[in-house]
């Protein structure tokens, strides 16, 4: 049995709907990260979950039990907000205890799981200290060891590490995947951030107004996107239509034929009108005067730290989009520069 269960849950706000018919399940233990652009409807999701928005049709059941008439401080969900929330006036351990306090644990108890969850979240001795003198990374921490003190059958993180640096968000991310692991929590995580869900996630859903997109395990997602929305979403600009035929090893599209992956074991690639993803890293340059390769001339170079990103314009093909090419950073050509281009079929995903 699912830790939770979304059954058929709509939301709507006027004419619009916020969620419409979304179904999910989330397995005890398992880490899913919400992802999609503002508006898709992922924190309506959460708030709907925790009882804080009620749902125009559908159901949400934890462990099997119907939540429709269950008071959000009865859900046993634990829930944490991007802006943290803590308690200004209080200093840290009072603000890991807040919710131990509410359920009436003695103060002994209270003290002995305050000092064990700021051990565990890398805060030791700080109980004492005032919530403003902490850094941003930091008060992250505390407000997760709130979070986690009542212990929640299901942790929700709205945008968690929205407000930190990008360095701090990268080793925070894989320290809370660690904890969350090792303490066998249940999350149920929003981020806009790909990054960031990739590396947290056990499972990944893409959200798009109000439905879901695709749900697959990171690698599933990241390796076949389910459409263009989704391949756009995670930052793939190369996509563009195409026409396959079967048995054929190669697709026919604006920028000439593109080259297929093999189809799996028993698969079967239907004849029509296909859209067609070709990742940056296969775009690959060759010789401009070749005659395999498509003709086209840099219009700019990105430096991305560990490569260099290219735009490319296709030559004697007006109707052509841009290419993006990923390349090693001493092989970049410079902007003006003509180039030829092929593609590598493992980098190409035919979507939809």
């Amino acid at each position: 049995m699912a830790l939770l269960t979304l059954d058929g849950v709509t939301v709507r706000f006027g004419a619009r709907p916020a969620l419409d018919a979304v179904a999910l399940e989330v397995a005890e233990h398992e880490i899913v990260c919400l992802l999609g652009p503002s508006g898709s409807g992922k924190s309506t999701l959460l708030r709907v979950v925790a009882g804080l928005q009620r749902p125009d049709a559908g159901r949400v059941l934890l462990s099997g039990a119907d939540q429709g008439a269950v008071p959000v401080h009865r859900r046993g969900v634990g829930l944490m907000f991007q802006d943290h929330q803590l308690f200004p006036h209080r200093d840290v351990g009072a603000n890991v205890a807040f919710g131990l306090r509410q359920r009436g644990l003695p103060r002994a108890e209270r003290e002995r799981r305050t000092a064990g969850l700021l051990e565990l979240v890398g805060l030791p001795d700080a109980g004492s200290r005032a919530v403003a003198a902490l850094s941003g990374g930091e008060q992250q921490r505390v407000a997760l060891a709130r979070a986690l003190a009542p212990e929640p059958a299901l942790l929700m993180l709205d945008e968690p590490l929205g407000q930190l640096d990008r360095g701090l968000r990268e080793r925070l991310v894989v320290e809370l995947r660690e904890l969350f692991h090792r303490l066998g929590t249940t999350v149920l995580a929003v981020t806009h951030d790909q990054g960031e869900a990739f590396a947290l996630a056990d499972r990944v859903v893409v959200m798009r107004d109000g439905r879901i997109a695709q749900s697959g395990t990171p690698l599933e997602v990241w390796g076949r996107p389910a459409d263009a929305f989704v391949a756009r979403f995670l930052g793939f600009d190369n996509v563009v239509a195409a026409t396959v035929t079967t048995g054929r090893a190669s697709a026919d599209t604006v920028w000439g034929p593109v080259p297929l992956p093999a189809p799996l074991p028993g698969e079967m690639v239907a004849s029509g009108e296909r859209e067609l993803l070709v990742r940056p890293a296969g775009v690959r340059l060759v010789d401009p005067g070749g005659p395999d390769g498509l003709p086209c001339t840099v219009e700019s170079r990105t430096f991305r730290g560990h490569h260099v990103t290219l735009r490319l314009r296709p030559r004697d093909r007006a109707t052509a989009p841009p290419l993006e090419a990923e390349v090693a950073l001493r092989s970049a050509p410079e902007p003006g520069a003509e180039v030829g281009v092929t593609f590598a079929p493992q980098d190409v995903v035919l979507l939809g």
